[in-house]
């Protein structure tokens, strides 16, 4: 008989239960896809008496996701417990250290140590997979490494962030404010523990770092990644900028410059008939372009149960048909530093500022702009409310430091009531 691949998983929550019903219920079909048999050897968890919707009373218990990760009787370790430090990292080490193959979902810990990960990984002549730390149930990770290994990838682009994008929806549907649309979303139970981990970008942030390193070659650096999160998106700019034909995403774009690597995740302005204007809800879409295939859009669930225990299997299949390829696509020694830039790419902007209604205001602004070479393309002014009026200005191509240099001077005037907000214009 064929030798079985065992596995053992750390972490029973809505992934890991997933994969452990997925091993059950398709047994046969597993083992027809990879030529051997699949199965489960032994589990760890923080609560063991918990009802996870599956049987676990077949499998050994280790109550150390260390001890789990170092057992001589699996061959396999899934770590699905989430968190970049911690026992998570520590029982990925112990795999990787006593010889085992590793599978996990963790983006976090991969977006922070991924490039010593994976030289470990590669050192000890193990795999380290992750289909299921991107975008769910979306194969991007393989269509990177495998599906357009032979292109020069120009850009990768995309909307990460499920809640972000319910959100985002979700205020433009109903006509919402965004602290109602949180809350909503907090009851639904959409949000991480920590909601600036959505909200505030990061969690999508990990995702394109690592897609950032696949694409272009380089060690992951999540610390040159420039966020932004949707806090301070409201239900007017939505309106307006569907006004000007546009839809307003949490939107990371990835691209290698003269300067370096461009890695930005913030919110952005698309084309409301573009695939990623027309992406509603949680779900994520991920866009690649190459030098030869050109621009291929990935679409689907980007969480949940079954899309991300589909990822997780995926790989483990790929390590029963004895199948390798290098953690980051490239072998890790071969990863070029991460050198970051800053977004260098001429893009035209919306800009919302609250002016005092005072003479001469809107001439003051415009000054400061044309001084810092941010030409106007058209300007609306809105209705007053008591002592100012909102203002929405949409600029010409310009560069981001010039308008951020604009920006800095503008409280200089003297005529504005808060902060102004400026989100990129992405053509895509």
């Amino acid at each position: 008989m064929t030798t079985p691949l065992r596995l053992g998983i750390a972490g029973l929550g809505t992934v890991g239960a997933g994969v452990a019903k997925i091993v059950a219920a398709k047994s046969n079909l597993l083992a027809a896809r990879t030529g051997r048999p699949i199965v489960i050897a032994a589990v760890s968890a923080r609560s063991r008496d918990k009802d996870r919707g599956v049987d676990l009373s077949g499998y050994d218990w280790e109550s150390d996701p260390v001890t789990l990760a170092t057992r001589d009787d699996i061959d396999v370790f899934v770590e699905l417990m989430g968190g970049s430090e911690g026992a998570a990292k520590k029982a990925t080490e112990a795999a990787i250290a006593a010889g085992k193959q590793v599978v996990t979902a963790n983006k976090a810990m991969l977006a922070l140590h991924g490039q010593e990960l994976a030289a470990a990984a590669e050192q000890a002549s193990v795999a380290l997979r992750f289909e299921a730390a991107v975008a769910g149930g979306i194969p991007v990770v393989k269509a990177l490494t495998e599906g357009l290994a032979g292109n020069q990838i120009t850009r990768v682009m995309g909307v990460m962030n499920g809640t972000c994008n319910y959100i985002l929806t979700r205020m433009e549907t109903a006509g919402l404010p965004y602290d109602e649309v949180f809350a909503e979303a907090d009851a639904l139970g959409y949000l991480e523990a920590d909601p600036t981990l959505d909200v505030g970008g990061i969690d999508a942030g990990h995702k394109l770092a690592i897609l950032a390193s696949i694409a272009f070659g380089t060690q992951v650096n999540f610390d040159a990644m420039q966020l932004e999160g949707i806090q301070r998106i409201t239900i007017d700019d939505i309106r307006q900028a569907a006004d000007m034909g546009y839809r307003i995403k949490l939107l990371g774009v990835a691209q290698m410059t003269g300067r370096g690597l461009e890695q930005r995740m913030s919110p952005c302005l698309v084309p409301a008939n573009s695939p990623l204007g027309q992406l509603e809800g949680g779900t994520n879409m991920v866009v690649l372009e190459g030098d030869a295939v050109g621009q291929i859009v990935l679409r689907g669930p980007g969480a949940g149960e079954g899309p991300t225990a589909s990822a997780v299997l995926s790989d483990i299949m790929d390590i029963a048909r004895g199948d390798r390829i290098s953690t980051f696509g490239q072998p890790a020694n071969a990863l070029e530093p991460a050198v970051g830039a800053q977004t260098a790419v001429p893009a035209r902007y919306y800009l919302r500022m609250e002016l005092l209604d005072k003479p001469g205001a809107l001439a003051k602004v415009a000054t400061v702009l044309g001084e810092a070479g941010v030409s106007i393309d058209r300007m609306r002014q809105y209705a007053h409310e008591e002592s100012s009026a909102p203002v929405l200005i949409v600029t010409h191509k310009t560069a981001r430091s010039a308008l951020d240099h604009a920006l800095q001077n503008l409280p200089g005037t003297a005529v504005l009531s808060g902060e102004p907000v400026a989100i990129r214009i992405e053509q895509v």
